[in-house]
């Protein structure tokens, strides 16, 4: 061998220019692949991230509650809207009185005034309203006729006191609040109603009965005093009896009010 082939170690390495589109440069300019890593907290591959369905389920049932509000919404918007169109049309504001037609004392105008659907309803709590009217307007001719055969005057003012006291009160606690809660949709009034209405159904049930509390109970035609005064006064006994039945009628009529205006209430609040 010779020794002039020997390369200079002082002489500076020339640099190689290398074709990157040929089939060497590949092998020259490779890069060597890194070492794997592991991924995640652990030592594999598997790191994933759980979504629970629950959550999931929950947010579409969130959704779903949301845009039934917002129906329900639009539609009270829009029952209100119409009714007070339809006030407009008639011309007549809500402090007109114009009931009874005769001598007008109060406003009262359920049909322009009071949605379709909650119309009939309505007309059954003014049935009940203008029932226990009639009941203490009977109850003091029954207890005038017991007075005139003897009963004493007491029980006639009592009587007296019981319709001059009771058809305005009526109509103020629990008549009126429920026909503005018809007409604005307001559960306040609603649950106002509910309480006064179970107060005038619990003096329905006493008035039938009558038990002998004030004066032998004989100031209310209840069925207590109608057997008590048959026995001595004929025909007193019967107008106490025809009391008893009135009575009667009214607290199964406002039962059954109650009832169909709490399931009103529950399916559209």
């Amino acid at each position: 061998m010779s020794r002039f082939n020997d390369p200079n170690p002082f002489d500076e390495e020339e640099e190689v220019e290398v074709n990157p589109f040929s089939k060497g440069a590949m092998a020259v300019g490779r890069v060597p692949p890194l070492a794997s890593e592991p991924l995640g907290f652990g030592r594999k591959h598997d790191a994933t991230v759980d979504i629970p369905l629950d959550t999931m389920n929950d947010t579409k049932k969130k959704e779903r509650e949301l845009a039934a509000w917002e129906a329900d919404l639009k539609r009270r918007e829009q029952n209100i809207k119409r009714r007070e169109d339809a006030v407009a049309k008639t011309g007549v504001t809500p402090n007109d009185k114009n009931w009874p037609p005769f001598f007008p004392i109060i406003h009262h105008d359920i049909a322009n005034e009071i949605p379709v659907h909650a119309q009939r309803l309505q007309y059954l709590a003014f049935a009940s309203w203008l029932g226990i009217v009639l009941c203490l307007v009977y109850n003091v001719i029954a207890v005038t006729v017991c007075w005139i055969q003897g009963g004493g005057v007491k029980i006639f003012f009592l009587s007296t006191i019981y319709a001059l006291l009771g058809v305005p009160l009526s109509y103020l606690l629990w008549y009126r609040p429920l026909y503005r809660a018809m007409r604005t949709d307001s559960a306040f009034k609603f649950g106002w109603f509910f309480l006064l209405y179970l107060l005038h159904i619990g003096f329905c049930i006493v008035a039938a009965i009558a038990p002998p509390i004030v004066f032998h109970g004989k100031s209310l035609t209840g069925i207590l005093a109608a057997v008590d005064i048959i026995s001595n006064h004929m025909l007193a006994g019967i107008f106490y009896f025809v009391g008893f039945g009135l009575f009667c009628l009214e607290t199964l009529l406002s039962l059954w009010v109650l009832q169909k205006i709490y399931l009103y209430f529950r399916g559209h609040k």
